[in-house]
């Protein structure tokens, strides 16, 4: 019987915060698997972030040294291209910081990945936003995919299920609940604690960021409307063109005169086409108990579509962790390799 040989896949990661770590977690666990059912391993030879800098091991930093912080026996370079050069990757995952203004750093160096003939692949949504239009011919050109799964909704199929299952179809609209730091601080809230203990809890579990105003103030819901819209209804538009409104000025006393009212605030995502126009808001909403983005919990998230075939097509997608990030990385892997 002929040895079928497996094909091995050089990765390089820019990125090693705790989505990049769980990604690399996650292909170790998957490693036997994907060698099995899709017949490929991987070798990861760049890793890269602030604080590490330009790390490159041209023989594979091994997944369980590099989780415990060693990375002995890497080479420290100087540039992003010359990290590239050095890792020379058939795949870069990008997971660094929203910028949600420019997209920068993340979408130079996708830009870079892909000019160097590497598929690009980010949950970062920054430069779906920033640089969809760039990143997608750039990659048709170079016989390569730019996908980000991983960039709205953790690794629940929201661009696959409209790229790869609802052809022909029209998006007309849609409303969801996008945020989880303030979905948990709402609640939490609800439920007696002060803004400010909430937001620390947030912080504490992983879910905010030290300066949490990316989130509170609708920032980061902004840009993933702005993807959505960008992407799946063919209308490119940027953060600051969304309605957007935070909850740093809701009260106590407002949530709880909503409970006594059977009502309840939420931070609503929505966009909807309004003839040649899109009108696109995120802002908090009373909404009564008996909607059902009323009643998405924790760190949950629901989106409703609305189309001319479908009245209305929900993803919800209850208490992801940080492996449904991960998981949306790697099934866009697995889609570019197949697909090339």
């Amino acid at each position: 019987m002929a040895t079928v040989t497996r094909a091995v896949y050089n990765l390089a990661l820019v990125g090693f915060g705790n989505v990049g770590k769980t990604f690399v977690s996650l292909l170790d666990r998957k490693r036997a698997e994907l060698g099995t059912r899709y017949n490929l391993d991987f070798l990861i030879s760049g890793i890269a972030s602030r604080k590490l800098g330009w790390l490159v091991n041209p023989t594979g930093f091994e997944p369980d040294q590099v989780l415990e912080g060693d990375f002995s026996g890497a080479l420290k370079v100087d540039s992003l291209r010359s990290w590239i050069l050095a890792s020379r990757p058939d795949a870069v995952f990008e997971t660094t910081s929203l910028n949600p203004q420019t997209g920068q750093p993340a979408i130079e160096h996708l830009r870079c990945a892909l000019e160097f003939g590497a598929h690009a692949i980010s949950a970062n949504k920054g430069p779906v936003v920033h640089g969809y239009e760039e990143l997608t011919t750039l990659a048709k050109q170079m016989h390569r995919k730019f996908y980000f799964e991983s960039s709205v909704m953790d690794g629940a199929p929201v661009f696959n299920l409209f790229r790869e299952c609802l052809p022909t179809i029209e998006l007309r609209g849609f409303r969801g609940i996008l945020n989880s730091t303030t979905n948990v601080i709402l609640e939490r809230m609800e439920q007696g604690q002060s803004f400010e203990d909430a937001v620390r809890h947030c912080q504490e579990i992983g879910v905010a960021e030290s300066d949490p105003s990316n989130d509170i103030d609708g920032w980061d819901a902004a840009v993933k409307v702005a993807a959505l819209a960008t992407v799946l209804m063919g209308h490119p538009m940027k953060p600051d063109q969304v309605e957007r409104g935070g909850i740093g000025e809701i009260t106590a006393e407002q949530i709880a005169a909503a409970h006594t009212d059977g009502k309840r605030y939420k931070v609503v995502c929505s966009a909807k086409r309004d003839g040649e126009r899109l009108r696109a808001r995120v802002a908090p909403e009373l909404l009564p108990l008996t909607d059902p983005l009323a009643q998405v919990s924790g760190t949950s998230s629901l989106i409703s579509f609305e189309t001319d075939v479908l009245p209305e097509l929900a993803i919800h997608e209850i208490n992801p962790g940080l492996d449904a990030v991960a998981f949306g990385l790697l099934t866009d892997f697995l889609r570019a390799v197949k697909e090339s």
